[in-house]
């Protein structure tokens, strides 16, 4: 696995798919220097977590989208032949974000939108970060995070995760959401003053199952700061009754790396995992401008240890 950092920058969200071709495809957030407008996302291909293609274009604003801009987050599942991504945007009649859905024949794409003009579903309220999980059973749950953007609590706002069934097909939901985390661990709540009001964040969710236990990966705070860090959450369940970590799963290591977050999980072998997610290109300066890394990670006594993370 090539050592960090890998090279790929401009990027947030990592997503990691391992096709039935045998290639390892990483879709993210995408920004172009020299295009600011471009709504859509890039895709890098590699054979071995050594080296990786240039980024193609796998998504692009269509006439089927209802996205006008911020286009975020893409994860993508295959499923009997075909290759489902979902991804956030927001549309351009309130402002408000919400969660697409697109398939494509290829994992390279293109990738065309299910729904005309219209996102997976209507929460009523701001969404992202999709995540599909299926389970050993065959049940399928979508999790997502109800945006700070909109989730008012009193005087802060808040980014809540929830829970879905899904369908088969990965298309819809079949039942309502319900949350399952919230921000309350002193190490979710730096400080970040938005409007006037205090942000709090869970998002970012992935799921990870090891020994009959559900491991709900996210992440905490401001994505733009030294105190974004990746964090988990454990269960019985995979929908109810998730009990977080006492301290983050990773969080930034002085002069060596800065603002992880916002991980998706490949296996590779029996507890072994590798772990692909985003850090701060310039930790002296936090922007939207983050770069990927990849660590290997494992179980350790039932909770999640991510390896040598830091730049070598």
């Amino acid at each position: 696995m090539k050592k960090n950092p890998i090279g790929i920058t401009m990027i947030g969200d990592p997503y990691i798919l391992k096709a039935k071709d045998g290639k390892y495809y990483i879709y993210a957030t995408t920004f172009v220097e020299d295009a600011p407008d471009f709504c859509g996302f890039y895709v890098w291909t590699s054979e071995d977590l050594e080296s990786f293609s240039e980024p193609t274009v796998c998504y692009r604003k269509g006439s089927r989208s209802f996205g006008y801009k911020d286009y975020w987050a893409p994860e993508v599942v295959e499923i009997d032949g075909k290759y489902v991504m979902h991804y956030s945007a927001r549309r351009k009649e309130d402002e408000s974000l919400r969660i697409g859905v697109a398939v494509s024949d290829s994992p390279t794409g293109p990738f065309i939108d299910v729904y005309d003009k219209r996102p997976m579903f209507e929460s009523g309220c701001a969404t992202i970060d999709g995540h599909v999980f299926i389970d050993d059973d065959g049940k399928k749950y979508f999790y997502y995070s109800k945006d700070c953007s909109e989730n008012i609590i009193g005087n802060r706002r808040e980014s809540h995760i929830y829970v879905a069934r899904l369908s088969d097909d990965l298309l819809s939901l079949t039942s309502s959401g319900k949350m399952v985390l919230k921000p309350e661990k002193d190490y979710e709540k730096a400080f970040y003053d938005y409007y006037g009001k205090q942000v709090y964040w869970n998002e970012g969710p992935f799921l990870v199952k090891h020994n009959g236990l559900y491991h709900l990966m996210y992440s905490a705070n401001f994505f733009a700061s030294a105190n974004y860090c990746i964090c988990c959450a454990v269960s019985k369940y995979p929908d109810r009754d998730f009990v977080k970590y006492d301290e983050p799963v990773l969080k930034s290591i002085e002069g060596k790396m800065s603002g992880p977050g916002h991980n998706s999980v490949l296996k590779l072998g029996d507890n072994e995992y590798v772990c692909v997610y985003h850090v701060l290109t310039d930790s002296k300066h936090p922007s939207f401008n983050r770069q990927i890394f990849m660590s290997k990670m494992k179980f350790v006594n039932d909770r999640i240890v991510i390896e040598n993370p830091e730049m070598e």
